[in-house]
């Protein structure tokens, strides 16, 4: 039998693609995607693209805290999920946002920035993913909207 550090997330989808934005030292950066997968011991794989070339990612998630650590060999990132659920269009946005630090042997090394990472579900698809704690009902950020064009474009208007 698995025990609790064994266990499948019950937030985050094991497989997911996400838009992403950054900026550092208070620059845009560019927008890209994340590609995570979340292992069953919440070791978290994947890539992280912002100029065509995906960049491996590895780290984890703490599902009580409901955070993530993730580091590239150019960036680490920290940040903390919050979930907006839209029942009129029945989607759960799932919006990751947080700092990340520049590493060598980026030119930037040292400098500091912010993310903002989003993704969405079906709600009628969740089942199994729930909330430890109850989701928003205020409108998410504008940056759940500008990053799901990223991942949709312009089909979902």
């Amino acid at each position: 039998m698995a025990d609790a550090s064994q266990s499948i997330s019950k937030v985050l989808p094991p497989f997911s693609i996400w838009g992403v934005y950054a900026s550092v030292a208070g620059r845009p950066v560019v927008w890209g995607k994340l590609v995570m997968r979340v292992l069953p011991d919440q070791r978290v794989q994947g890539t992280i693209q912002f100029r065509g070339t995906p960049i491996p990612i590895e780290g984890s998630w703490n599902e009580s805290a409901q955070q993530i650590v993730f580091h590239s060999p150019y960036a680490a990132y920290s940040g903390h999920l919050t979930i907006y659920d839209d029942v009129q269009i029945q989607l759960r946005h799932l919006v990751l946002t947080g700092r990340l630090r520049m590493l060598p042997p980026s030119l930037q090394a040292g400098e500091y920035g912010t993310w903002v990472a989003t993704t969405d579900i079906n709600l009628p698809e969740h089942s199994g993913y729930v909330t430890s704690q109850p989701s928003s009902t205020s409108l998410p950020p504008v940056g759940v909207f500008v990053t799901s064009n990223i991942l949709y474009g312009n089909s979902r208007r």
